[in-house]
């Protein structure tokens, strides 16, 4: 018997990280400050690079237009699982499920193009800082931005077509807390092989390049920090990237932790629960990281916040 595509009528069952029901009120409570603080944190730092003119440079401008893509990031995945969690439910309608993919694709791959930009601010400022205010100009700045998200929007589109073009036989099952792009076409009951190839064509292109170029900015980097005489010098050189260089870390080292290791293993709830750590951690503590170890940013949060405090009520 052929498959027959019930798409338009179909819905997905989020099995989330844990099928205990004594454990879904602490996974509510824990998810729920974690989404907060990470909207709070990323929203202070956008907030605090607008209000101190200051910070009104290259740098800052990107870790805005990060903090923002963060926020939309977790905002993709967490509220939904918190409906469920409230809810004690586990639907997402077919729509919803490919919304939500669409859009998860759309703000991991700004992420990866957006941490790449700032990698390329750096390596400017630190291997060519005589020709740092020539070279990125404001319209350059937001060039970079707006093909970062040119660029991610359709590639998620794509993928979203390409979805669109698939049956599912049947109420499907996602051991997931969101609809990973893999695991949804993977439940399709008609061929698959042009998805995974997008998929790892876009893996290449948008994560193994893109790596790749900071890896090589970091290098230039280095070399040149090395080259500087005085140990004043060296320091001051690295701690201008050192919060950059922590959050690209974090991030890529989480996410490939998670691809990685679900290419060995076959138990998919362990790795939904390590998706957990570049879907809701890396967002939040991002900002943590960029206001510890950056002056600018400590001093223009002091500002803000005095700022609040004298503001009437």
């Amino acid at each position: 018997m052929e498959p027959r595509n019930d798409t338009q009528i179909s819905e997905f069952l989020l099995l989330g990280l844990s099928e205990d029901p004594q454990l879904q009120p602490l996974f509510f409570g824990l998810f729920l400050s974690m989404y907060l603080v990470t909207v709070l944190g990323n929203l202070l730092i956008i907030l605090a690079t607008i209000a101190d003119s200051q910070l009104h440079t290259p740098m800052y401008f990107f870790l805005s237009n990060l903090s923002f893509v963060d926020i939309c990031f977790t905002s993709t995945t967490i509220p939904k699982m918190l409906v469920n969690l409230q809810m004690q439910g586990k639907v997402i309608t077919y729509a919803g499920c490919i919304t939500q993919m669409c859009f998860f694709t759309l703000f991991v791959v700004l992420d990866n193009l957006l941490l790449a930009v700032m990698a390329y601010d750096r390596y400017v400022a630190i291997c060519h800082p005589l020709h740092y205010i020539d070279i990125m100009k404001h319209m350059l700045c937001g060039l970079l931005v707006l093909a970062s998200w040119v660029t991610s929007a359709i590639n998620a589109l794509v993928h979203s077509l390409m979805v669109l073009q698939l049956s599912f036989c049947a109420r499907l099952e996602i051991p997931h807390f969101f609809c990973e792009p893999n695991q949804v076409v993977h439940c399709a009951c008609s061929d698959t092989f042009v998805n995974d190839l997008l998929l790892y064509i876009a893996a290449v292109l948008l994560g193994g390049d893109l790596l790749a170029g900071i890896l090589y900015s970091y290098s230039k980097i280095v070399s040149s920090i090395l080259k500087i005489s005085s140990a004043r010098g060296k320091y001051k050189a690295f701690s201008t990237c050192a919060s950059h260089l922590s959050v690209v870390s974090l991030f890529y080292c989480t996410l490939l932790g998670v691809y990685l290791s679900s290419a060995v293993t076959q138990n998919l709830r362990s790795t939904a629960t390590a998706s957990v750590m570049y879907t809701v951690v890396t967002p939040m503590l991002n900002p943590f990281i960029y206001s510890l170890r950056n002056k600018d940013i400590k001093s223009a949060l002091k500002v803000l916040f005095e700022k609040i405090k004298m503001s009437p009520l």
